[in-house]
């Protein structure tokens, strides 16, 4: 389309920036957010010009970006909403069950770190190397003289039995880090 060339870019950008706007707006109803998403667009192609490969026109591949990132914005838009909604919804009583659960970050790490304590022993050694010494799958199977694949699937069933042993706490754990750490 582009190949670096930017009077090419600026012929593409007038041509269609204005209908596109107004394309948007059909989905958003709302002309400087439309703006913005076709503005998005037109970054994005600029910035990826050597690695995009458009395969139909110019015209088709941007109304096609434009309607996908128009509802891409409405549907996180609307998981937004249901969020502050669902935060909206929690009461007095729930908040202080919430700080009676965890008072703080180290009641949170205790409740980790034994479900990390209950894990397998092969199976917790792999977990901690990769997320407290931050090694790749690979270093950990030279390191521990097993096969990548060991490694995957022992990361695998680490993350499963986390997520068990942690689902009680889910509703908790998700309001706590959202009213600690986004506050």
């Amino acid at each position: 389309m582009i190949d670096g060339d930017i009077d090419s870019f600026k012929y593409f950008f007038d041509k269609y920036y204005n209908d596109l706007c107004n394309f948007v707006n059909i989905y958003l109803h709302d002309k400087v957010l439309s703006e913005e998403i076709v503005q998005d667009i037109f970054v994005y192609i600029w910035g990826n010009k050597e690695k995009l490969n458009i395969s139909t026109s110019v015209k088709a591949y941007l109304y096609s970006a434009s309607k996908l990132k128009s509802l891409n914005y409405l549907r996180d838009s609307k998981n937004q909403k249901r969020i502050i909604d669902h935060l909206g919804k929690i009461t007095t009583h729930d908040t202080v069950e919430l700080n009676d659960s965890f008072a703080d970050t180290d009641d949170f790490r205790k409740i980790l770190d034994t479900a990390i304590e209950q894990l397998p022993d092969k199976c917790r050694e792999i977990f901690l190397l990769s997320k407290k010494e931050e090694l790749s799958n690979k270093e950990i199977a030279d390191r521990l003289g097993v096969s990548l694949k060991t490694v995957e699937n022992q990361m695998t069933i680490a993350l499963k039995k986390l997520r068990e042993c942690l689902l009680p706490y889910r509703d908790k754990i998700f309001l706590f880090f959202l009213l600690h750490f986004l506050s």
